[in-house]
């Protein structure tokens, strides 16, 4: 018999549902909590994301839970989309690195902005480094589109997505940004 503060907690824990699909880029995994997508794995073997359940979370394989975020991310990969239309939860960042992603989602497929474009659009133009650090914590890769962001040189800069600079430069060729 559970006591009821073991029953309180139970039914207090976030419920995340997960799903895994085949992409050029290797496994994809994405979750979804009741809030919307909020992780996108791609590129490893072991999303990091499982590891939420240590944090108080109850983790559920659910493929039908996460069908719209496959299906919109096989229309990526196929070149059928190029914007995500998903709800997407960010609670567990900060407000700047929720300002920095909410701007990110704004740039179009086929265009980069550099990482100082990004912290003048803000109002913060001495933040470049700070949006840079933003985009590497960046739960929800692909469908916020962190790799849009390059350095002021034209150099692809960092990417802690899948492959790092790797799957950069490919996702940025699927769209027609780089040739």
């Amino acid at each position: 018999m559970q006591s009821k503060s073991a029953t309180r907690i139970h039914t207090a824990a976030a419920i995340i549902h997960w799903g895994e699909i085949a992409t050029p880029l290797g496994p994809l995994f994405a979750a979804v909590s009741e809030r919307g997508v909020c992780a996108v794995e791609f590129g490893r073997r072991k999303p990091r994301f499982l590891m939420l359940s240590k944090t108080g979370a109850h983790l559920e394989k659910n493929p039908g839970a996460v069908a719209p975020v496959m299906a919109q991310l096989r229309e990526y990969f196929a070149g059928e989309r190029s914007h995500f239309d998903l709800p997407v939860n960010l609670s567990s960042l900060t407000p700047f690195q929720q300002a920095v992603l909410a701007l990110t989602q704004k740039i179009p497929a086929g265009q980069t902005w550099s990482y100082q474009h990004v912290a003048n659009s803000m109002g913060r133009p001495k933040s470049s480094r700070p949006v840079g650090q933003a985009l590497g914590r960046n739960p929800i890769p692909i469908i916020i589109p962190c790799h849009r962001v390059i350095a002021s040189d034209g150099t692809l800069g960092g990417y802690s997505g899948g492959s790092g600079l790797t799957a950069k430069r490919w996702l940025l060729q699927l769209e027609g940004a780089l040739s």
